[in-house]
């Protein structure tokens, strides 16, 4: 399989600040995002030849985005993929560039859900008066990833008051990047201490270990490789673009033993394949991962194999995936400080990649960074839809 490397480049970015944009309409954040990268690529709204538009319940055709912009008739598709909405509108743009379908695609994600009505993500099976056999109306996802920490807790031998300290580590670590990044929701740092005396969610997480729930929208212009350089001196390439998507697995089988994601491991394994990438805790420059709790990064750490299993607690307790450790791990706040406005989080977590990778990212810059990874999980740890992205700011 020839895969995606190297064809396709981004030039151009933009995101809307993150948090309940109570004064903002998701037709603004889309204005906002987008023409923040019409003006980094250099372009206008003309020269789009066509868009996708994620977005979770916020929008249910494309035309929300034709409206917001103006677009001039050019094909809009919606897309719509549990919490990798985003970044599969980007994979899309990107192979639509690839096979010649147009020369300049537009990628957006958005979602407001502050005016929603609902107090945390809304319910979209109830949404579509679906009913699910597979799992009870009293699911809750702190609740499942709750299972994931004290099943970790235990197949590793972590005394139940230690690894509640080794996740809030993870939270201390993203509220100090989020306090470097204006467009975060939260910028503020904590402590370990606060952490540990937050009121409890579903233990052993607490309210720290939790992403918020904010509005957003992120955007990313794409082109053919070989045509980024007519835009600008700095684009970044496309080198890897995976989606594993499970087939209820994890809840139809006894095996299953909720320390790992299988949906990651595969999608990891395919996009390192399809970069060229050996060694990821080596190559990769920096991670932007679904930190939708903070189990989650723990986990994610082991199945992209950044952390050995089993092992991820001691890189975390080194500071291995700090600002200035061996692989920085949400550099901007993760979805711990952006909160997860579901459509647009794989964009926003792209837009700190590329300008990491361009040497951008004022406070928070990595040293020399080469290899940028993003990934997003939509589901439970038993079953989800994940997506994995590789960039680099070199060809080759």
């Amino acid at each position: 399989m020839e895969g995606i490397k190297d064809k396709v480049a981004i030039i151009g970015m933009g995101c809307s600040k993150f948090g309940e944009n109570w004064d903002k309409s998701a037709d603004d954040m889309i204005i906002d995002a987008v023409y923040e990268a019409y003006e980094d690529a250099g372009i206008e709204s003309k020269d789009i030849g066509a868009a996708w538009l994620g977005t979770y319940v916020t929008e249910w055709t494309g035309q929300m985005l034709s409206r917001a912009l103006k677009l001039d008739y050019v094909p809009v598709t919606r897309v719509e993929n549990a919490c990798a909405t985003g970044s599969d509108a980007l994979r899309n743009a990107c192979y639509a560039v690839a096979s010649g379908a147009c020369d300049i695609a537009l990628a957006v994600g958005v979602e407001k859900l502050k005016d929603s009505g609902y107090t945390g993500l809304p319910d979209f099976e109830l949404l579509r008066r679906q009913s699910n056999t597979y799992r009870t109306r009293t699911y809750s996802p702190p609740g499942h990833f709750a299972m994931m920490a004290t099943k970790y807790f235990d197949k590793y031998g972590l005394d139940p008051e230690e690894g509640k300290r080794i996740i809030g580590e993870i939270a201390v670590k993203n509220h100090h990047n989020g306090a470097l990044a204006p467009k975060a929701h939260f910028q503020s740092e904590t402590t370990l201490e606060k952490v540990l005396a937050a009121p409890m969610v579903a233990w052993p997480l607490g309210l720290f270990d939790c992403c918020g729930v904010s509005d957003g929208a992120a955007a990313a212009i794409v082109t053919r490789a070989d045509l980024a350089e007519k835009f600008r001196a700095d684009p970044v390439y496309i080198k890897a673009l995976q989606i594993a998507v499970g087939p209820y697995e994890g809840y139809m089988s006894p095996k299953y033993d909720w320390v790992h994601v299988e949906e990651t491991a595969r999608a990891g394994e395919r996009a390192y394949a399809e970069a060229g990438i050996k060694n990821p805790r080596e190559e990769i420059s920096i991670a932007e991962v679904h930190d939708c709790f903070t189990i989650t990064e723990l986990v994610i750490m082991e199945d992209l194999k950044f952390s050995e299993r089993g092992k991820a607690a001691d890189d975390v307790r080194s500071g291995f995936f700090h600002l200035d450790g061996g692989l920085p791990v949400n550099t901007d706040g993760g979805l711990k400080c952006f909160g997860h406005p579901i459509g647009a989080s794989g964009l926003r977590m792209m837009y700190e990649v590329y300008k990491q990778l361009q040497q951008k990212a004022d406070k928070r810059q990595i040293k020399n960074p080469r290899l940028g990874l993003t990934h997003n999980l939509g589901g439970t740890p038993a079953t989800c839809s994940v997506s994995v992205i590789i960039a680099g700011n070199e060809k080759g």
